[in-house]
């Protein structure tokens, strides 16, 4: 049964996911900030089902399967299509600023999120402990800027929740795991990215976007990455 897509049942959105990808976790977020009944698929990215790699043109997930009108499926690719998707065909909480000044600033604040992914990657993954502290400082130069842009929150843009915070919840996920290996100074002296990040880990959406196991796989794929991460020295966030 691997060569056929699922099909939706009772929803009209079907979300194609993986345990671990702050990617997904975007459109999860976004979903569930739009009150937007959907249906949820994990697949193992080590063994791509066949369905998946014919209607992923990248062959990455999340994937958004919807079923239309006349019964038929079409598929998006790609999370900012996705999240952007939504916010133009679903009611609900807006996700973006009406204003379009401000909502070209976080497009451009939500790709500034997907460069810190990038980092993660390497930070998470790296067995060269220079490399991993190489990649400590541009993290924390970065979320540096970040703190310079933020106001009074609680979310990026002050009491209205954004896909922003969408994009940003799923990173400080990641040091939720980090921060019971040691600390990571990362967050040294920046309040304000602090107190974001707190915000965002209470937001249900947030904490409804992974797995009870999110923790616990998290930690098992750094063991399998043989990351030195995992025997990093605490620094001080003093």
């Amino acid at each position: 049964m691997d060569h056929l897509p699922p099909q939706i049942s009772g929803s009209a959105l079907l979300l194609v996911s993986h345990h671990l990808c702050p990617y997904v976790q975007r459109a999860a977020i976004a979903l569930a900030e739009k009150g937007v009944p959907f249906e949820r698929v994990n697949i193992d990215l080590a063994d791509k089902p066949r369905w998946f790699l014919e209607v992923s043109p990248l062959g990455k997930v999340p994937l958004l399967c919807i079923r239309l009108s006349d019964g038929s499926q079409d598929v998006l690719f790609e999370s900012s299509v996705i999240c952007e998707y939504l916010e133009e065909t679903q009611d609900g909480r807006r996700l973006h600023p009406s204003d379009p000044l401000t909502r070209a600033r976080h497009r451009g604040w939500m790709e500034f999120g997907s460069s810190i992914l990038s980092d993660l990657w390497v930070y998470e993954t790296t067995q060269d402990r220079a490399q991993l502290e190489a990649k400590r400082q541009v993290l924390a130069s970065k979320f540096a800027t970040i703190e310079a842009e933020l106001k009074d929150g609680p979310y990026f843009a002050g009491v209205d929740f954004s896909l922003v915070d969408a994009v940003f919840a799923p990173i400080f996920r990641y040091f939720d795991v980090f921060d019971a290996i040691g600390g990571s100074g990362i967050f040294a002296g920046l309040p304000r990215v602090q107190a974001w990040r707190t915000a965002l880990s209470e937001r249900p959406s947030v904490k409804a976007a992974v797995g009870p196991d999110y923790a616990d796989r998290l930690m098992a794929f750094l063991k399998r990455h043989d990351a030195v991460l995992l025997q990093q020295p605490s620094v001080s966030a003093a």
